[in-house]
């Protein structure tokens, strides 16, 4: 990919969407973790234990060839983001809780991901003759800068500004999947001429993982005794992932555009599969079937946490 798009385009459209995600946090979503624990260490179990686990299954199920098996485990580590805190609220699922999950994933994800990343890169592609993967120490300090820096930054403005974080709430999450979209796009034309055996190569192992991610999201909190609400809140959170997170690792980090194609195509189905799923599990629950009409982070917040 043209080296300006990397260095610079990437990591900056990676910023304002994790600037955006800032925005819709407070301290106070740190703190609580220590209110609901059950279910806060269930989702975080299965977004860093279960989903590499699982992708690793697929991955040698599938038998990938090895720089989409690393980008199937990159996606795999890589945590949910505000588009998972809309379809919880469309769904009527416990935001809060997915605003909670978000902001703990953000902060685990900066040691998590270099973890899981480097082991599939040790595992999969040992001597690809690249000599230049590997998320050494001075990457994984560039991850902590574009993943909660922006992040940081966020909240302080909406500590500062809470007004104004109200306000740019809808058109900062419009413009994270603009910027997501674009993202994608411009993955799929660096890897143009290859686009159609990537798709038979990690089109359905995609789809598979994204159908997979979502259920146990929502069917293993259910089996333990989470209520209706979280569940769909750890599902939609475990099930949607921040592509362009691993996009950019893998591209601007990484070197390699092969590494981000599992991402960029997963970024795609996971709208349309989310969107039935929840549909599916909503559907015999009377008026909290219906979607819940768009709102700003205000409305999110006046949901109880408890609730469900």
């Amino acid at each position: 990919m043209n080296s300006g798009l990397s260095t610079v385009a990437l990591p900056l459209a990676l910023a304002i969407i994790m600037f955006g995600l800032g925005l819709s946090l407070t301290v106070g979503d740190f703190a609580r973790v220590a209110r609901h624990p059950k279910a806060v260490a269930i989702a975080l179990v299965c977004q860093l234990i279960l989903l590499p686990a699982i992708a690793f299954g697929l991955v040698l199920l599938f038998d990938l060839p090895p720089l989409l098996a690393v980008g199937m485990m990159l996606l795999a580590a890589s945590p949910g983001g505000t588009t998972a805190n809309l379809f919880s609220h469309l769904f009527r699922g416990d935001v809060a809780l997915n605003v909670t999950l978000t902001a703990v994933n953000s902060v685990i994800a900066v040691v998590s991901l270099p973890l899981i990343t480097n082991f599939a890169l040790g595992h999969f592609a040992p001597s690809d003759g690249t000599g230049s993967l590997g998320l050494q120490f001075a990457k994984v300090v560039q991850i902590f800068a574009i993943v909660l820096i922006p992040v940081a930054i966020g909240v302080w403005v909406r500590r500062a500004w809470p007004a104004f974080a109200d306000r740019m709430d809808r058109p900062v999450r419009i413009g994270s999947a603009v910027v997501l979209a674009l993202v994608i796009v411009g993955t799929v034309i660096a890897e143009r001429e290859n686009v159609t055996g990537y798709l038979a190569d990690v089109g359905l192992i995609t789809l598979i993982f994204c159908i997979l991610s979502l259920s146990i999201g929502y069917v293993l909190p259910r089996r333990l005794g989470i209520a209706s609400r979280q569940s769909i809140a750890s599902s939609m959170e475990i099930g949607i992932h921040n592509s362009t997170l691993a996009i950019t690792i893998a591209i601007s980090l990484l070197n390699s555009t092969r590494i981000a194609v599992p991402a960029a195509v997963y970024g795609v189905i996971m709208f349309p599969v989310a969107t039935a799923f929840g549909w599916l599990i909503t559907r015999g629950r009377g008026d909290e079937q219906r979607p819940a009409a768009p709102s700003g982070s205000s409305t999110d917040r006046d949901l109880d946490p408890a609730a469900g």
